[in-house]
């Protein structure tokens, strides 16, 4: 018997990829942020029309999203993915306090700068953004990999991952 799984349609490779699709999307624009804020810390913010305090806002809204979206994910997408997945009761959330320890730092940073302005200190910021941009990076990565079709179908059928709502 052949390991390998059969071909399938366009239209069913489709509704196997969505999830994957789905939470690429949201994963973009996390790295997009994350980019952007890293790349305007030098001050750059302002040629983009921005103030000190729009583009803490910015940031502020980066850890923000993130918590929302890893609270989702370990509240409603992780379990019905871990009943069948150990990636998802075990490497993803272990990156997920990886990247949250990260964003802690963020936070302390923003509020201190947010308090006083002139405490802002590109090179401080970057640091901190370079001490979980490796573990934020690859998470992203790898959650999208793991919730591609040809690896679902490892794991569910295709009735089960069309239930999952996300």
């Amino acid at each position: 018997m052949s390991s390998e799984t059969p071909t399938i349609s366009a239209r069913e490779q489709r509704k196997w990829n969505r999830l994957s699709e789905h939470m690429d999307h949201f994963h973009q624009g996390f790295q997009r942020d994350f980019n952007n804020i890293y790349e305007w810390a030098d001050g750059s913010f302002n040629k983009r029309g921005l103030s000190l305090s729009r583009f803490l806002q910015q940031a502020d809204g980066l850890i923000s999203h993130l918590n929302m979206h890893h609270s989702i994910e370990e509240q409603y997408i992780f379990p019905k993915l871990a009943v069948k997945m150990p990636s998802f009761k075990g490497e993803h959330i272990k990156s997920h306090k990886g990247i949250h320890k990260g964003l802690d730092a963020l936070q302390i940073l923003i509020t201190k700068y947010k308090g006083d302005q002139t405490s802002y200190d590109p090179a401080e910021l970057r640091t901190c953004l370079d001490s979980f941009r490796e573990v934020l990076f690859r998470h992203l990565d790898e959650e999208v990999a793991d919730l591609q079709g040809e690896n679902l179908r490892k794991y569910f059928t295709l009735a089960e991952v069309e239930r999952m709502m996300m």
